[in-house]
């Protein structure tokens, strides 16, 4: 099992997607722009680093991220919507439904 040092997040703004570097692989969020929100659609971790805390420490990040900018998430992936069921201190950034009328 390969221990990598604190990985580098990248949000690739022009690919719409956050990239973990692993050392010539990447992990990847890919998302959606919305005006103040992103809608998080597809979280991959390569094969060899599954089961790793590959995939939590990159939502983490991805989510510290987002936070920082002032921006609210709509998870549409499965395992970032489980992420944040499992982290309740990340419900404060998602997005709330309103009826406007």
């Amino acid at each position: 099992m390969e221990k990598v040092k604190r990985r580098t997040l990248v949000d690739n703004v022009a690919l719409r997607r956050y990239e973990m570097d692993l050392g010539g692989e990447k992990a990847i969020v890919d998302y959606i722009v919305g005006p103040g929100y992103r809608i998080l659609t597809h979280t991959e971790v390569p094969p060899k680093f599954e089961g790793q805390g590959v995939g939590r420490e990159l939502v983490s990040g991805v989510l510290e991220d987002m936070k920082s900018k002032n921006l609210q998430v709509i998870p549409q992936c499965s395992f970032i919507a489980r992420y944040i069921d499992r982290h309740p201190e990340w419900e404060r950034i998602l997005v709330r439904e309103t009826v406007s009328r």
